[in-house]
């Protein structure tokens, strides 16, 4: 074990003992939070507008302040990139983080002096709690690599702006520079398929432990290893221990990562996103996420079933159950205000606050009443896996509303890696975990509104090449799992992508 290792096993063991104020005191962090928020922000544009100094507690808050989306911020953040100072925040961003919008186009969404640290400490912690947890710090000895965007930065309204996981990459500390991979130069290719060729090449022959990124790009990445080295990922590394990742469930990707690396590897999961970093796994032994309380955000929940009202119930932290759907709703010290993040969340505990992450609120399928989210749908595709022999490299599913003949019905388009030996049996079992987590669904079928899902294959690469499409191969961008209409499934049928 070098020296690396062992003081980073020293300095996981302090950072853990010092977290635990706020992991078992999360609802007065919470509080201390939103104090500490409302005061900062009393002489902004935006604390003027909502009357701050007026708010003594949540509910004043709720009462002068509506949950936001974007295209309701659009207006302040305008002024920012116009030059004014003071708007969401104090001063004015030190970052934009660049985004895709739905209805605005690209969103800019502001990163102060202030919430910065918490990006780049979410996933310290995360790597710090492993460390404790399991003894293991030898990764920190050799190479690590993140799967990250383009860390060549723009400039909007004289804010330098960028894909986040590009501006963290200015961040990396001076003690993991030696170590970390790609090179600045490889990482800064804009054209994702030569970018992942040239990390290929790079990192070959390398001592790599730690690999890092969203689970489809690694994929990818693994499989371009295998084709040139001729040999599975662990002997290619065999000093990789561990497998950090974000953005989507593990779950149906586990099975072709084992068989990609020839072996089992730790893994830790993150929920960072552009507008802060919420959540991480700190215990190996579970599968859920601890809510970082005290990181510059106050939390806002309300049921996923009522985010379209025009007066939803909106809960704060203390008041969450669990095994219940909400939409995320967060304010933060970079100054985004009852902002809805368009991600759906389920405490899996409330001492201390875990949860998972169950889908986004724009993604769904509800064409009939049903109301399907992403972890839904992402269970029943491991169950048909664990229970046949097939095995998947990504899938979408959408309905169909007015099929040629017969009931209405949803389609999995599925890119197997390995083809079940029976596609109806897969759909069975599909269907029947479905029907099993959602009544509305199962409610449809029994009805004889819907017929059972219905598989329909598609050809290797196909994904791709709808990403590719959109301009969003690659980087942090990731295939909707579901979608409440046929966008993704029309482009597969017009290019001839499906397998009929």
């Amino acid at each position: 074990m070098g020296l690396k290792a062992k003081l980073a096993k020293i300095y996981a063991g302090y950072m853990v003992q010092k977290n635990k104020w706020w992991i078992h005191n999360a609802v007065k962090a919470q509080q201390n939070t939103f104090r500490y928020l409302i005061s900062n922000a009393e002489h902004t544009a935006f604390g003027k507008d909502h009357h701050f100094k007026q708010i003594t507690n949540y509910n004043d808050f709720k009462k002068r302040v509506p949950i936001r989306t974007y295209e309701d911020i659009n207006p302040y953040i305008n002024r920012i990139i116009n030059g004014e100072y003071n708007i969401l925040w104090k001063g004015r961003p030190i970052y934009f983080a660049k985004t895709s919008g739905t209805t605005s186009g690209t969103k800019y969404i502001p990163i102060s002096k202030e919430s910065m640290p918490y990006h780049i400490m979410g996933a310290k912690h995360a790597l710090l709690h492993y460390i404790h947890e399991t003894g293991n710090s030898d990764f920190v000895d050799g190479k690590m690599i993140f799967l990250q965007g383009d860390p060549v930065l723009d400039e909007v309204g004289g804010i330098k702006t960028g894909r986040l996981s590009g501006i963290v990459a200015h961040y990396v500390p001076k003690y993991l520079q030696k170590n970390r991979m790609p090179s600045w130069e490889t990482n800064s290719i804009k054209d994702w398929e030569t970018k992942v060729n040239a990390i290929v090449d790079e990192t070959i022959h390398e001592d790599m432990r730690l690999i890092s990124g969203i689970p489809s790009w690694v994929q990818t990445y693994f499989e371009k290893l295998i084709k040139k080295a001729g040999k599975p990922v662990g002997e290619i590394f065999p000093n990789f221990k561990l497998f950090v990742y974000g953005g989507l469930n593990f779950e149906p990707y586990q099975q072709k990562f084992k068989q990609l690396i020839g072996r089992d590897v730790n893994s830790i999961e993150l929920y960072p996103a552009s507008e802060g970093f919420f959540a991480y796994q700190d215990k190996p032994d579970r599968d859920d996420l601890l809510l970082l309380t005290n990181h510059g955000m106050f939390y806002e929940f309300v049921p996923a079933d009522e985010i379209f009202n025009d007066h939803p119930t909106r809960l704060s932290l203390k008041e969450v159950e669990t095994g219940v759907n909400y939409a995320l709703i967060i304010s933060t010290n970079a100054g985004l205000w009852a902002y809805n993040i368009g991600d759906t969340v389920m405490f899996t505990s409330t001492n201390p606050y875990r949860l998972k992450v169950t889908g986004r609120i724009k993604h769904f399928i509800s064409a009939f009443g049903e109301h399907v989210i992403a972890k839904e749908v992402e269970t029943a595709i491991q169950t048909a896996m664990a229970q046949t022999d097939a095995s998947i490299s990504e899938f979408t599913v959408a309905p169909q509303v007015n099929p040629k003949s017969g009931l209405p019905y949803h389609e999995w388009l599925i890119e197997f890696e390995k083809a079940p030996d029976n596609t109806e049996e897969f759909a069975h079992i599909i269907d029947q975990s479905m029907q099993a987590q959602n009544v509305y669904y199962k409610d449809l079928i029994t009805g004889k509104i819907l017929r059972p899902a219905v598989i329909t294959p598609v050809k290797k690469g196909g994904f791709d090449r709808y990403m590719k499409s959109i301009g969003k191969l690659g980087g942090q961008n990731k295939l909707p799992r579901l979608s409440d209409n046929r966008k993704i499934a029309d482009f597969l049928f017009e290019n001839e992508l499906v397998i009929k």
